[in-house]
């Protein structure tokens, strides 16, 4: 679908906003380059190959690595400084040198003095190995794509959530056969506010799955056999969120996940997380999204939902900006930013259809390279299922008139319990309807000038720039400090997380952001 200014936007009003979010994360990334946190460098022993837990299920990335130089203070040299050590010393990989240390048979600080130049080159092997691994799965999505070809129209984006990895696996087979294209697997309820990720298969969960790298591995190579039958690739989705915002990214990035939730901002906001945690850890989980070809899905649908969709429309597009920043400033390409709203307007307000196209254009204007991501209505769903129906349409309708690319399918008993596969299958019959029988309806219509659409949109954008604007005069933690994003206050040094974070000492690296980012760091 092409998408033409549509709307009459001002492209200066346009570019003033995207400026003032650029120079509101230059600002921060200024935060971000000089600190370290525990996540972060727990994710880069991961890709080292450090994996699996001690005696007492304790993971090794935590336990008497990471743990122990916090406690230490040494963590600000950085986890792959002390590993390159170990591994120069003793002659053995990464994950060996954990095992011995879980098993008491080492010990980090007494370790052999060795320059920081000879301990970084001893990783080299198995920062190149990790990075071949990921470029391998690069290369198999890029192969599937080629013998099935992608789809054109709105990637159909559905849910599993039974807590049990396998029967998640059921349900996901099931939802791929009746055309979904992705499967995302929901997180069990709680899992962000973990500061470790669990180890192994997992079948107990509430509200969802443990995001393990088992549970990555399982439902990737389910979904792969499913593609086989089907002739088309399935792609998979997690939660790349929380207290292990990089670990995560790293188990993905392995397992060959396509889509991950990755927000800047939502642990912040709505998890209660440290702001100077989150955004030190959003940048390498970023860093290594953008490098394994991950599509990030942004969380601005969450304010929707606990503001009016109406009056804050104008923080999901300053937020969007934002997002936007953050990701280049880690390599992200545009292509890969699923930056996120939300269908949740009243259906008692007046005209609120003309309103949900409005924001719903202007994002596909604004962001005309972003594969933008469309959430269903949920805050004004009801037991009454007709209507479920209706307004799951009207959404459909939208996201085809202005070409979204991820659709997250609303489910009709949503406001009632889990969709049964049933649910789901009705759910995908009510979208390809719209899509195929409005498939060109967009290219034909155009907003009179002056009127309710466009106007709105206009009003949305400059609200956002103003925003945009208080946001760089506070800088980003003193707004949230304000409580001028999404009328939430978060304490600079409050929330959970802070202990984790270090300043980077002068012999401080991270070899995968220099891998993945193709230059060397420098604090």
């Amino acid at each position: 679908m092409e998408n033409k200014g549509k709307l009459g936007l001002d492209k200066n009003i346009i570019e003033k906003a995207r400026g003032y979010a650029r120079l509101v994360a230059l600002d921060t990334q200024k935060y971000i380059d000089a600190h370290t946190t525990v996540a972060t460098e727990r994710a880069v022993l991961r890709l080292l190959g450090v994996d699996g837990v001690d005696e007492l299920g304790v993971p090794l990335s935590n336990g008497l690595f990471v743990d122990e130089l916090r406690k230490k203070e040494l963590l600000s040299d950085g986890a792959a400084y002390y590993m390159g050590r170990a591994v120069a010393a003793y002659g053995i990989s990464p994950a060996e040198f954990a095992v011995r240390l879980s098993m008491k048979e080492a010990d980090i600080t007494g370790l052999p003095e060795l320059p920081p130049e000879k301990a970084f080159a001893a990783l080299k092997p198995y920062v190149g190995a990790a990075v071949e691994r990921i470029n391998s799965g690069k290369k198999k999505r890029e192969e599937y794509l080629r013998r099935f070809g992608d789809k054109e129209t709105p990637y159909l984006y559905c849910i599993v959530a039974t807590g049990n990895i396998y029967e998640d696996v059921v349900q996901a087979t099931a939802a791929a056969k009746q055309g979904a294209d992705i499967i995302a697997v929901i997180r069990t309820t709680g899992q962000s506010l973990l500061d470790y990720v669990p180890y192994g298969a997992t079948t107990e969960g509430f509200g969802g799955t443990y995001a393990t790298q088992e549970n990555f591995r399982i439902m990737r190579e389910a979904l792969d056999k499913a593609g086989e039958e089907l002739g088309r690739y399935i792609r998979l989705c997690n939660y790349c969120s929380g207290l292990c915002m990089p670990e995560i990214a790293a188990m993905g990035a392995l397992e060959r996940l396509d889509v991950m939730l990755n927000d800047a901002l939502y642990g912040i906001l709505f998890r209660d997380i440290n702001m100077k945690r989150t955004i030190v850890d959003q940048f390498f989980s970023r860093v290594i999204n953008g490098y394994a070809g991950v599509i990030i899905n942004t969380g601005e649908d969450n304010y929707l939902t606990t503001a009016d969709a109406v009056e804050e429309a104008h923080t999901v597009l300053a937020s969007q900006m934002l997002n936007e920043q953050f990701a280049l400033l880690a390599g992200l390409k545009e292509e890969q930013m699923g930056l996120g709203h939300a269908f949740e307007i009243s259906p008692d307000v007046k005209n609120g259809f003309l309103f949900e196209l409005a924001q719903a254009q202007a994002a596909r204007e604004i962001f005309p390279r972003a594969p933008l991501k469309y959430m269903p209505p949920t805050k004004f769903m009801t037991g009454n299922i007709f209507r479920g129906n209706v307004q799951d349409a009207l959404f459909n309708m939208v996201t085809i008139l202005t070409g979204q690319r991820l659709h997250l399918l609303g489910m009709l008993t949503e406001a009632i319990h889990t969709p049964f596969m049933s649910d789901r299958a009705l759910a995908i019959e009510n979208a390809q309807y719209i899509f195929t029988t409005m498939a060109d309806l967009g290219n034909e219509i155009e907003f009179r000038e002056g009127g309710i659409i466009r106007e709105r949109a206009s009003s949305v954008l400059n609200a956002a720039c103003e925003l945009l604007e208080k946001i760089h005069k506070y800088g980003l933690f003193g707004t949230l400090e304000r409580g001028i994003f999404a009328d939430i206050k978060r304490s600079e040094n409050g929330g959970k997380g802070l202990e984790g974070v270090v300043m980077k000492s002068e012999i401080y690296r991270n070899p995968f952001i220099e891998a993945m980012l193709g230059k060397e760091e420098r604090i």
